[in-house]
């Protein structure tokens, strides 16, 4: 590792083989693979790349374009071998697949990669232990931010990947903290996605921030003889710093909640969350997570896209807890009564005149409280505003789009397994596809999607490419008509020209 003396040398790498085709950019490195991390830099004047065993950093103008010479993080041979005579695949599993790429602040990038099974973090002169912020195993699922210098991280903690966590550290500003290994906290999860809501800002009641995780689970509570998974959402509270008996150095405000996305008049649920995007509003009022779900009808796969606004999330977490009756043998709702200060709540200026200051002086009764019921009662409700059969949606980021009637229109980029990228406006409750556009010469899943507002384009990584598309291709429409019917948000009819191009070059 002594060749990565420099943060700056982190930043890119040397890509071969590139090439331009109709307004589509794409690397096509020969001898890498697995771009699954696309992370723009703060100000979008780099695009970050993790693949396996290497690092990229490119123009987002123009990705044929690099930035820097290569860096290379292998595993070392002794650990990969390591890793093989433990049974895992030399071939597929036994190498440092990057899956955490973010700044840390406007100079420095934080990764963390699987390390053969052994994970690791770096910022390239340091190199730390990444238990418990990355996975062991590439194909597991993992999230994380980097939140006021301090990571939150949720992945499996451990070689055999028994041991989900949801973990806060690196910072110094508070104590590193962690989930409860309990079945109740979190259950054989898959993560998903991770976002900040600045909860704090504008609030009277004192109110803290918060960091949400998205992820399914094998459900507790569902009185069925069968195994089912469901989609969740839990929060924590970025000032918790734990108990000071109970609950110590975990998490005092840890709650979690079903997320549904579901036609209840066919009795149709859609329980596996495969994706999540956070669109942010004006304010943290207006925010608004997209989520990719699905489900099999028979043989044939359905994928579908909900939404969910913060404000009903927030009402679940408000709401009546869930608990386990052992007379019963059964889930119900929690009716007794609830201690005070309220269980998962943050600290608020109503505890402050009472004497709580913070986590580390709330009675034994909340905190035992808050560790035996987890999960809320009531779920966070949605109806898809897109369903598809025989796709498989994996990947999805959302640009909201300010068109010539003065109107603002929520535009989805959906990549599939099978290698398309849909362009989707919603309208009102319902998606209108407008484009679908085949990516990949060999058919392969969207592994990565990230898009640039400032640029106007698009990224998508994949397990042998990275690809750069413009966010719309307005000159596709060929007549007035053809412009107008599209109702694509980001185009409209130049009279003047005689063409349908981007609002932004509009003249009239």
């Amino acid at each position: 590792f002594s060749h990565l003396n420099e943060m700056r040398g982190l930043l890119v790498h040397y890509l071969l083989n590139w090439r331009t085709l109709q307004a589509v950019l794409c690397a096509k490195p020969t001898s890498l693979f697995n771009y699954s991390m696309l992370t723009l830099s703060d100000h979008e004047r780099v695009l970050y790349v993790g693949a396996r065993e290497a690092l990229f950093a490119l123009d987002p103008n123009d990705i044929s374009r690099q930035l820097r010479p290569q860096i290379d993080w292998p595993a070392p041979q002794d650990k990969k071998r390591e890793c093989v005579a433990k049974g895992k695949n030399n071939q597929t599993e036994c190498f440092n697949y990057i899956r955490f790429l973010q700044s840390y602040d406007h100079t420095l990038l934080y990764t963390c990669g699987t390390y053969a099974f052994q994970p690791k973090c770096t910022y390239v002169v340091t190199l730390e232990d990444g238990k418990g912020k990355c996975p062991y195993d590439p194909a597991k699922g993992h999230t994380g931010l980097i939140v006021d210098k301090e990571l939150y991280s949720a992945t499996l903690n451990n070689f055999l990947g028994t041991e989900p966590v949801i973990l806060r550290n690196l910072g110094r500003q508070h104590y590193s903290m962690k989930s409860e290994y309990l079945p109740a906290w979190l259950n054989e999860p898959d993560f998903v996605g991770s976002a900040l809501v600045r909860e704090s800002s504008g609030s009277k009641e004192g109110d803290d921030d918060k960091i949400y995780f998205f992820f399914s689970e094998r459900a507790l509570e569902l009185d069925c003889d069968t195994e089912l998974t469901v989609a969740r959402v839990a929060r924590v509270c970025k000032g918790d710093l734990g108990g000071t008996r109970t609950l110590q150095k975990k998490w005092t405000t840890f709650q979690k909640a079903r997320l549904e996305c579901s036609l209840p008049e066919r009795h149709v649920s859609f329980n596996n969350l495969r994706a999540v995007f956070t669109l942010p509003g004006q304010d943290w009022r207006g925010t608004t997570f997209y989520g990719i779900f699905h489900a099999q009808w028979g043989d044939v796969d359905v994928s579908a896209v909900c939404q969910y606004q913060i404000g009903d999330v927030k009402k679940v977490f408000e709401g009546s807890y869930k608990e386990y009756r052992e007379a019963s043998q059964r889930w119900g709702r929690y009716t007794g009564a609830v201690p005070v200060p309220r269980p998962g709540s943050c600290i608020t200026n109503s505890d402050r005149e009472n004497g709580y200051n913070s986590s580390l002086q709330l009675p034994d009764a909340t905190l035992n409280f808050a560790k035996k019921h987890p999960l809320m009662e009531d779920k966070a409700l949605a109806r898809p505003l897109l369903l598809t059969k025989g796709v498989n949606f994996t990947r999805l980021a959302v640009d909201r789009v300010s068109a010539l009637d003065q109107r603002a229109y929520n535009m989805l980029f959906i990549g599939t397994a099978e290698g398309w990228l849909q362009r989707v406006v919603i309208l009102g409750s319902e998606a209108h596809v407008i484009e679908e556009i085949q990516l990949f010469e060999n058919a392969q899943p969207v592994d990565s999607l990230t898009i640039s507002h400032s640029k106007k384009y698009v990224y998508i990584g994949s397990r042998s490419e990275v690809l750069q598309l413009p966010l719309a291709n307005c000159s596709r429409y060929q007549s007035q008509p053809d412009c107008l019917l599209a109702r694509d948000p980001y185009c409209a009819w130049d009279s003047e020209g005689r063409a349908c191009v981007r609002i932004d070059l509009h003249r009239g």
